[in-house]
C-alpha cells in the first residue's frame, strides 16, 4: 500500500460509518483499492476484510485492480445497442485483446461496458477518459485507439 492510502485512512476516525468515504479517498489517491489497503482499513476500523469487500463490491465505483492509463467505456444502453453498440464493444475487445472489466498487460487501457451515457442521439457512443466519441463504427474504433497508443 502506498503512503498516500495510509495517510488517507488515518485522517478518519475509527468509526465504521467512515468506510465508504475511506474507500473513496483511497481509490482517489491510488486509482484502486489494493489488498494492503483493505487490510489497513480493516485494522483501522476494527471490521473484517470480508465485510469491507462485501460493502465495496456492492458499488460499481470501486476497483480492486490497477486500471489502465486510459479507461474505455462502451455504451450498451438501448439506443447504442440497437445501432451497434455491441459491435463497438467487440471491436475494442479485438483491438486490445481484453474483455470488459479487464486491463491490458501493459496497463495502457481498461475497458468497461456501461448502461447509458445519456447522449442517445449520438449513438453508438464510446468514451475514453473524458473524451466522447459518437456515431462509432468498428473502423472508427481502431482509428480512435491509435490516438491513445
Amino acid at each position: 500500500m502506498g503512503n498516500q492510502a495510509q495517510g488517507v485512512i488515518t485522517q478518519f476516525a475509527s468509526d465504521r460509518s467512515n468506510l465508504i468515504p475511506i474507500l473513496q479517498k483511497v481509490q482517489e489517491a491510488e486509482r484502486f483499492i489494493s489488498e494492503e489497503a483493505v487490510a489497513e482499513i480493516s485494522r483501522h476500523l476494527s471490521i473484517s476484510e470480508n465485510d469491507i469487500y462485501s460493502v465495496a463490491s456492492f458499488y460499481s465505483q470501486f476497483r480492486f485492480h490497477l486500471p489502465g492509463d486510459h479507461t474505455i467505456k462502451v455504451c450498451l444502453g438501448t439506443a447504442c445497442h440497437v445501432i451497434g453498440g455491441e459491435r463497438i464493444a467487440e471491436s475494442v475487445e479485438r483491438e486490445l485483446g481484453i474483455k470488459p472489466g479487464q486491463t491490458t498487460d501493459d496497463f495502457r487501457f481498461s475497458m468497461e461496458r456501461v448502461a447509458c451515457f445519456g447522449c442517445c442521439a449520438l449513438a453508438p457512443v464510446m468514451v475514453i477518459d473524458e473524451d466522447v466519441y459518437s456515431r462509432m463504427t468498428p473502423v472508427k474504433v481502431k482509428e480512435v485507439l491509435e490516438k491513445y497508443k
